[in-house]
């Protein structure tokens, strides 16, 4: 690979070829899943120290490490018979002198170089006892994640976890019906609003049916421009025409919508797209349309699905293995699940009676 650039597009995630004791090639990266049958994968353990103001822990390598001046997440190989967090605990305790007290797992993606595979287990870390010291010689900064790149070079794979930071941990979706619960409607979404939601799916098909579908759009901006003032945003679900999306701020796709596109929809800069899934086949899917997340689902069982037990959180669990972005978790959830749904992986929860 030639000398990485400040990396911002989505081309860059996972181009971490020297962070947290990957592979130091220097030769052209290949897509992952290229003949990987007979390579050895090297686990990494990437902690995101996540102070209580938001900002985040971000280490500079030191001089006399390949790409020393650049600026990484903490974290290194795991050792045999270590799990994730086991390991975790290891490095950022000989790394950065701290005890690990709150830790999950997030998001975990393969990527492929010419001579080495690693798989980059980013993992959330909230409680620890200790100050963080660069106890390798490294610099430390705490910066917020949109802040990053005003540190100088920082490393590819760093910025996909900055990116996914982003995003909120709760994703409400619409089911008003029509015009006329809308007041009743706009009520509970301030409330909303005012509690701290800040992502919203307008999903409306019965509304949206022919007739109705100018008033269905009227109450879109409307429900837009209030989130706007709250500082939320609002995906289209893609049930609903194509010309509504760019009137949010982005996209939501169905599964069958999704596997249908062989590359990511256009959309407008800074646009999101988010992907609903219901197998470890569709988050691939999700990821190679390089959507910002995608949403699993059934995992508990629902009021509108009698008779579906959900895929429990085991399953939900092992449909995330090398997923390569973050997931909410959908299905029976609310408030009271978030802290169980990101304990086995989850990014947050997503819904509709329990959101709104």
């Amino acid at each position: 690979m030639s000398e990485p650039k400040q990396a911002t597009a989505r081309a860059t995630d996972g181009t971490n070829d020297a962070s947290n004791g990957a592979a130091n090639d220097s030769q052209p990266t290949r897509p992952a899943g290229s003949d990987t049958a007979e390579r050895k994968i090297t686990d990494v353990a990437v902690g995101v120290l996540v102070g209580h103001d938001g900002r985040v822990l971000l280490g500079q390598r030191p001089e006399g490490k390949p790409w020393s001046g650049w600026w990484e997440l903490p974290g290194g190989k795991l050792e045999p018979g270590e799990t994730v967090l086991e390991a975790l605990a290891r490095e950022l305790h000989e790394e950065l002198g701290i005890s690990v007290t709150a830790a999950t797992p997030w998001v975990t993606y393969v990527h492929t170089y010419p001579t080495t595979t690693v798989r980059l287990a980013f993992c959330r870390v909230t409680g620890w006892t200790g100050e963080p010291r660069g106890l390798e010689n490294q610099d430390l900064q705490w910066v917020h994640a949109a802040d990053a790149p005003t540190l100088g070079d920082v490393l590819p794979a760093t910025y996909p976890p900055l990116r996914w930071l982003r995003l909120p941990d709760t994703y409400a979706i619409t089911a008003i019906g029509g015009a006329d619960r809308m007041d009743a409607y706009l009520e509970r979404l301030d409330r909303a609003l005012a509690g701290g939601l800040k992502l919203l799916q307008w999903r409306e098909p019965q509304w949206d049916d022919g007739a109705d579908s100018a008033s269905c759009l009227a109450a879109l901006e409307r429900v837009v421009a209030r989130c706007h003032a709250a500082g939320a945003r609002v995906l289209v679900n893609s049930v609903h025409p194509q010309p509504w999306w760019n009137r949010a701020d982005g996209v939501h796709l169905r599964a069958q919508d999704a596997q249908a596109l062989a590359a990511r929809p256009a959309l407008a800069d800074h646009a999101l797209l988010g992907v609903s899934a219901h197998s470890a086949a569709e988050i691939a899917q999700a990821r190679r349309l390089e959507a910002d997340f995608a949403v699993l689902s059934p995992v508990l069982p629902t009021a509108s699905h009698p008779g579906e037990p959900g895929c429990g959180w085991a399953g939900f669990a092992a449909m995330l293995a090398d997923a390569g972005l973050p997931v909410f978790a959908l299905g029976g959830q609310s408030a009271d699940t978030l802290t169980t749904a990101q304990s086995y992986g989850a990014h947050g929860v997503a819904g509709i009676r329990g959101f709104i």
